[in-house]
């Protein structure tokens, strides 16, 4: 029996306008928050360091179950799902460069007791030469207890939630975003008028910049003598997109065209920072294409045999030699008797 473990890493969204338990990252049986402050209460840690600086911090972990349960306690470093763009974090075994490499929590691995919680402190070292901007990651209390499933096919869980770390390393910031690859597919309707024609627009959304962005996407498309065919403002687009991450992404468009030649434009704001790319499409329904296609084999083939007619080489006719006259015989003049 085959077993597949999947790590399911639960980083959930905090509401500020409640208190401080309900603020953390929680699964309904544990969850990970900050030490609050004196002042108010923290949904997530912000921090901000220079290089070669030090910063000391707590994070809670609070049981909320019957019976005792035992967490492993590291530092990962965070990035955007190529699929949609939501918030994620490594894991324990992966690489870690920047927050998952310089945090380092007191403890390794703790034990909660029932409806309890337990502080554990931490420190984070900012390397001398960290680059400048923006390090997002977590702080992160792991179950390592595999939840095995049923079937020929288990399906092995370990469970885990986050305190989102959003820290800024000082110097110069660059706000930069880019859209890249844009492409149009189109899906027309066999016979023109008889079903719905749509489209498919993918393109990638890249922070080029050392600092985090919340960015904004218009899409407007424009068909032939510059008819404005689509315009509109992109909802399914991540709310925070992390430096240097490309995220793929996909719009429907319902009700595109079935004969048309035009362009859409992709343009992507973030504060201090826009960039457009286009890409041209040109709609056709499948009947005319197959119509245009059939007339375009037979075209070719036409001009084809005309170019091998005008191709072949004459055969040389050898000139027949003029016939020798024959001799005439000299005619007899009658003789006059005189």
């Amino acid at each position: 029996m085959r077993k597949l473990y999947v790590l399911l890493l639960g980083l959930l969204l905090a509401s500020l306008a409640v208190p401080t338990p309900a603020q953390a990252a929680d699964n309904g049986s544990w969850s990970v928050y900050p030490v609050s402050s004196k002042v108010a209460a923290r949904p997530y840690f912000y921090l901000s360091a220079d290089p070669g600086t030090t910063i000391e911090d707590k994070v809670v972990v609070a049981n909320k179950t019957g019976k005792p349960l035992t967490f492993r306690l590291y530092a990962a470093d965070a990035y955007n799902t190529p699929r949609d763009g939501g918030f994620a974090v490594k894991t324990v075994k992966e690489k870690q460069r920047g927050v998952g490499a310089w945090a380092k929590p007191a403890k390794s691995r703790v034990t909660v007791p029932p409806h309890g919680k337990v502080t554990v402190p931490f420190t984070l070292d900012v390397p001398q030469g960290a680059e400048p901007g923006d390090h997002p990651g977590a702080v992160v209390a792991l179950d390592e207890r595999i939840d095995q499933g049923n079937g020929s096919l288990a399906l092995g869980v370990q469970r885990a939630v986050a305190a989102r770390v959003y820290l800024r390393v000082g110097g110069p910031t660059l706000p930069a975003i880019a859209v890249e690859n844009v492409h149009v597919v189109h899906h027309q309707p066999l016979v023109p008028g008889l079903g719905d024609s749509t489209a498919t627009i993918s393109y990638t959304l890249h922070n080029t910049g050392n600092v985090t962005l919340n960015p904004k996407v218009e899409l407007r498309a424009e068909g032939l003598f510059g008819r404005t065919l689509l315009s509109r403002d992109l909802s399914r687009i991540p709310s925070e997109l992390l430096p240097g991450q490309r995220v793929h992404l996909t719009e429907p468009w319902r009700g595109a065209p079935q004969l048309d030649w035009g362009d859409v434009t992709l343009t992507a704001s973030a504060t201090d920072t826009r960039n457009s790319q286009s890409a041209s499409f040109f709609a056709l329904p499948w009947l005319a294409a197959l119509v245009l296609l059939a007339v375009a084999v037979v075209g070719v083939v036409l001009v084809v045999r005309a170019r091998r007619a005008r191709a072949l080489p004459s055969v040389p006719v050898r000139p027949s030699r003029p016939a020798r006259p024959t001799p005439s015989r000299p005619r007899s003049s009658p003789s006059v008797r005189p």
